[in-house]
């Protein structure tokens, strides 16, 4: 059977696509650093919603689900607990983070079972991005506690198969936070009730979020690998390694043959466990790599249009001009035309 390209459709990349025809060896198992990078990488904030809240029990919050929008609890005082609809709950006190990589549907109360209560996006007024007051709910008398809540919503880049997969809540304990000053730091700057604000407030907001994010999930991923059930991809040495050959060697003129032979499989075994532990095609998360690092030279370089395709793998301007439209759903130029308005 003929290999099947997943270089774009173009008949000057076929030609010139190369098949590496060395034997199969082992595959070597990758640093784990750098899967954990691969997954870190597009964790770029476009947007974030942040607010103080000061409950004593009887409360609850209840937090929707969010698309390509990650959530943090940061607990400043008392404790709560943290469920979801099928979850296990999980208990959290001053000094802890919990973060829900993909912004899953939760609720955070006073009691396990408690139900109802104020929606996390209910903050008084609606406004635009940006910190807001404390604000208190629930009873009178009871337990309090004090939270930092955040909606961090990320570039759709980061939204891959892998980072899909990510367990619905992580959390960090007070012990983990403080090995981490720069994460404990930021949190505790962004929870406090006299920020600084001042010139570009919202971008260093923003920033700040985004270190705290990456600087918690780092930790939170290094947890993992060390427990394969958490996610399995992560010890598997055939697709952690072509995770990190697609994060780094995305340019080369990869077929489905030629990558499972760089790790040591068959075509049919590779295939199949990508989509089980990855949760997409090879395919296709190979061209989300290379659709994020299009975007990122268009976005962020000054380098010529003409330029960017053979960066990124593609032997045509043709073949890359349909493959980012069809990805992104407007062309180079206009995303370029975008990113420059914006900024």
């Amino acid at each position: 059977m003929d290999p099947v390209e997943i270089t774009p459709v173009d008949t000057a990349a076929t030609a010139d696509a190369s098949v590496n025809t060395a034997a199969p060896t082992a595959p070597a198992a990758p640093d784990a650093d750098d899967l954990l990078s691969e997954l870190l990488q597009p964790l770029r904030l476009a947007g974030v919603f942040d607010s103080r809240w000061h409950v004593r029990a009887p409360w609850a919050i209840e937090g929707d689900a969010a698309e390509r929008c990650a959530v943090l609890h940061f607990i400043t005082g008392g404790s709560c607990w943290l469920t979801g609809e099928g979850r296990t709950p999980i208990r959290l006190r001053a000094g802890d983070l919990a973060v829900l990589p993909t912004g899953s549907a939760h609720r955070l109360a006073d009691h396990p079972e408690r139900r109802g209560g104020a929606a996390l996006c209910s903050v008084p007024p609606r406004r635009g991005p940006g910190p807001a007051g404390a604000t208190g709910i629930g009873g009178s008398a009871g337990p309090e506690s004090r939270l930092l809540c955040a909606g961090l919503r990320y570039d759709e880049s980061a939204a891959t198969g892998l980072y899909q997969a990510l367990p619905w809540a992580l959390v960090l304990d007070r012990a983990q936070v403080e090995q981490e000053p720069l994460l404990r730091d930021t949190l505790r700057l962004l929870a406090a009730a006299d920020r600084p604000v001042g010139p570009g407030d919202r971008l260093v907001t923003l920033r700040a979020f985004e270190m705290a994010l990456v600087l918690a999930m780092r930790n939170l991923l290094r947890d993992l690998a060390a427990d394969p059930a958490s996610l399995p991809v992560l010890r598997h040495p055939g697709i952690s390694k072509a995770m990190v050959v697609i994060a780094t060697r995305f340019a080369e003129p990869w077929t489905i043959e030629s990558l499972a032979r760089e790790v040591g499989m068959s075509r049919s075994a590779f295939t199949a466990a990508f989509r089980e532990l990855v949760g997409e095609a090879p395919a296709r998360h190979l061209t989300g790599r290379r659709m994020e690092e299009a975007a990122r030279l268009l976005g962020e370089t000054s380098l010529p249009q003409s330029s960017v395709p053979p960066r990124v793998g593609y032997q045509s301007a043709v073949g890359f001009h349909l493959a980012f439209r069809k990805w992104y759903g407007m062309t180079p130029g206009e995303y370029r035309a975008g990113s420059l308005s914006a900024a």
